[in-house]
């Protein structure tokens, strides 16, 4: 059973998926992280035993299993639910890369981004993508120079090495990552374009702009999937809000965040 706080506050389940994200939250009385998946095997049964009243979905822009997971739980449950959405970093102004082309490329679908004209055999690319991504570039090693950043966790490395990256092409960086490391690592590798997400500026997308635009190079960026939320903000006073009208609907119930 979720304990409210001392101090009002509604109480708050925050699920996440590795112990090492249990360090993103405040050590709070009110607030309490739980590690695994909430797969609907046990949906059911974690609803009723943590005694949820309503979900906050926050998951990541481009973690859409987890939000539809977050959807589907909300409605066979009758559970309010809203959507945090990250902001959307500003385009800014354009910019050429050093080979004359357009830096900025908005690719609206993954499959969009392996095409000859944006993995040349000249561009050494680094790829800011996650891991799950890097087993798709396996075919590409022989056509084009492919440099990943990927989380420092042994799972993630091993499925890098899997997927062809040699390990010197490798670096193992938890975000956030400073302006400073960052340039210094596109220039240590001589890279000629960055793909990455559009995650917004919490996702280190403007950072990267911003360097791409100020060394010359192409920055590819993949587009957010759609997903069709039933109801969301972009701003956190909202989200705040919805907890804490939650939590006084019922003070008996808490919220989940995902």
């Amino acid at each position: 059973m979720l304990q409210r706080g001392t101090d009002g506050i509604p109480p708050l389940l925050v699920t996440v998926t590795t112990p090492t994200a249990i360090a993103l939250y405040p050590d709070h009385p009110g607030i309490q992280v739980w590690v695994g998946q909430v797969t609907p095997a046990v949906a059911t049964t974690f609803i009723q035993d943590h005694s949820i009243g309503a979900i906050l979905d926050a998951s990541h822009p481009f973690a859409t299993e987890i939000s539809q997971r977050a959807i589907d739980l909300a409605q066979q449950h009758h559970l309010p639910y809203l959507r945090y959405e990250r902001p959307a970093t500003t385009m800014g102004e354009p910019w050429r890369d050093r080979c004359d082309r357009e830096g900025l490329v908005l690719l609206h679908r993954w499959a969009d981004l392996f095409q000859p004209q944006y993995l040349t055999p000249c561009d050494r690319t680094l790829l800011t993508v996650g891991t799950r991504q890097l087993a798709a570039f396996a075919p590409w090693h022989n056509q084009t120079t492919l440099f990943a950043r990927v989380l420092p966790q042994p799972q993630a490395l091993e499925a890098a090495l899997a997927a062809g990256f040699l390990p010197q092409r490798l670096v193992a960086l938890r975000p956030p990552v400073s302006p400073e490391l960052e340039t210094a690592l596109w220039q240590q590798w001589q890279i000629t374009q960055v793909v990455t997400k559009a995650s917004g500026t919490a996702g280190g997308e403007a950072q990267k702009r911003d360097l791409a635009a100020r060394l010359g190079l192409r920055l590819l960026v993949l587009a957010r999937p759609p997903v069709q939320y039933p109801a969301q903000t972009q701003t956190l006073e909202a989200a705040g809000t919805f907890v804490l009208t939650m939590g006084h609907l019922d003070a008996t119930k808490g919220t989940m965040v995902r």
